[in-house]
């Protein structure tokens, strides 16, 4: 079956907030009356599934790309990683944090497991992973 007017990998948006400095974040889908936008997250359980591929100031647009299921990709790791750990967002009640990953806390909390890290990874570098739906994880700490 053909679906039309559908689109597939990178793909233009406006930015929701400054996003200058943030190729390789991820952001969430929202909207400013009806027109969709993408901004960072605001909460470590957001539906953050766009990889930032060209960056924008606050109503410019940008490049972002739905995480793939088919190949791995390179996303801002926040602390450090090991092979195999889940990633799940950086805590975005630190600005400079909103939109990296990090490697699943032992924290209590619920988390979003977006993906599995695919290398040795430290603080500021685009770590390799393989994203899945892993969906919420809850810890007991």
């Amino acid at each position: 079956m053909m679906q039309t007017d559908t689109k597939s990998g990178v793909f233009r948006v406006l930015a929701g907030a400054n996003l200058t400095g943030k190729y390789g974040y991820l952001v969430k889908m929202t909207h400013d009356t009806g027109v969709p936008e993408v901004v960072l997250p605001s909460a470590i359980a957001d539906l953050a599934v766009y990889l930032v591929d060209d960056e924008n100031i606050d109503g410019g647009l940008v490049s972002v790309e739905p995480l793939p299921g088919d190949r791995n990709v390179r996303v801002c790791l926040k602390g450090t990683c090991n092979p195999g750990d889940v990633l799940v967002l950086a805590d975005p009640d630190t600005a400079a944090d909103a939109g990296k990953v990090r490697a699943l806390p032992a924290a209590a909390g619920t988390y979003r497991g977006l993906a599995v890290a695919e290398e040795k990874g430290v603080d500021g570098q685009f770590v390799l992973c393989r994203p899945y739906a892993i969906g919420n994880i809850v810890v007991n700490g």
